[in-house]
């Protein structure tokens, strides 16, 4: 039995604490062509972007009276489909690593021990099949489309694995509600079995997914934006992402899409699907739903001291870790 002294030191949560991401993404590439193409690799062209500057007008609650009839000129970048395409591609690369019970860093050797022991737990009990089926949810959703996702006429979502290819009507999965594997759905089955080997194991499972979005002629597509802050009066002050001329998403977008499978920071079971973060923060709403009691660091060392956590939460300390980032510090 460990003596008291090597107990307390194993609950407290180290100055120093790192874990690494286990989902690993890429950033996505976009293309334009014809939904009738999507299996002709050679029609499908790189979506550029185009500068607009436009004379608008003072839309914003406070505006100064005296601004009020004078235009507001506006200067930034803009992506769509060409007037002769009608289906968006996006494709990214996915790594889903292994290892999760080994901390980046930590100055605690006996916390570290700690987290070896609840992680293995988890693992002999769940074999990380619940993070599973939700981390495939989001990929055959196309929930990392976001707002190109929109007003989509069909989507369809293409997965490859070593020498497997899978196939995904979009719709056929709900963006609110969690689809479970079935004997009826043997795609989705092996996408789920491929997420629970690679984060179970030691090594790494690799995935492409392509994405093709049908949202009509000349329409307008989303890469992500850059952040500009403090722009100069009258400069371009929007500007979208792009890799060697191409629009693109970043990889943290299509991560945090991803890993939206937090239903579980209130006992409500139509809770809106949040991304998991250690306050359960949603910034595009200034909301943070896990401020106190059920955030991770109260739950992580809770579990930590061997106090009952519920299954749910568990899940939950665990897609955090998957999640990884900084943990350490001082009360």
């Amino acid at each position: 039995m460990a003596d008291k002294s090597t107990k307390t030191t194993a609950l407290t949560l180290p100055s120093v604490l790192a874990f690494s991401r286990k989902l690993e993404v890429s950033d996505a590439l976009m293309a334009s062509g014809l939904w009738v193409d999507i299996d002709k690799i050679e029609k499908w062209q790189p979506i550029e972007l185009h500068e607009k500057r436009n004379r608008s007008t003072h839309s914003q609650y406070g505006a100064k009276d005296e601004d009020k009839p004078k235009p507001n000129l506006s200067w930034g970048d803009v992506a769509t489909l060409p007037h002769d395409a009608d289906t968006l591609r996006i494709k990214f690369t996915l790594k889903i690593l292994g290892g999760l019970e080994k901390p980046t860093a930590c100055n605690s050797p006996a916390f570290e021990a700690k987290v070896i022991q609840i992680v293995e737990s988890y693992r002999n009990a769940d074999q990380f099949k619940e993070l599973a089926t939700r981390y495939a949810n989001n990929i055959v959703n196309g929930r990392f489309l976001w707002r190109n996702r929109v007003g989509a006429e069909s989507i369809n979502i293409r997965v490859k694995h070593r020498e497997q290819h899978w196939k995904f009507d979009a719709y056929d999965y709900k963006l609110d509600q969690f689809t479970f594997p079935t004997d009826s759905n043997h795609d989705f089955v092996q996408l789920v079995s491929v997420i629970q080997n690679g984060l179970q194991g030691d090594g790494f499972e690799y995935l492409e997914i392509t994405a093709f979005s049908k949202l009509e002629f000349g329409q307008p597509v989303f890469p992500s934006q850059e952040m500009v802050l403090n722009p100069p009066k009258g400069e371009k002050s929007k500007f979208l992402f792009q890799l060697n001329g191409c629009a693109a998403m970043h990889s943290e977008k299509i991560g945090n899409a991803l890993r939206t499978i937090d239903t579980w920071y209130k006992e409500d079971s139509n809770a809106r699907a949040i991304a998991v973060e250690p306050y359960g923060s949603v910034t595009s709403r200034g909301e943070a739903h896990r401020i106190s009691k059920n955030d991770f660091y109260t739950l992580l060392q809770k579990w930590l001291r061997d106090e009952e956590i519920s299954v749910i939460q568990q899940h939950y300390v665990i897609a955090t870790l998957i999640r990884g980032g900084v943990f350490g510090g001082n009360e």
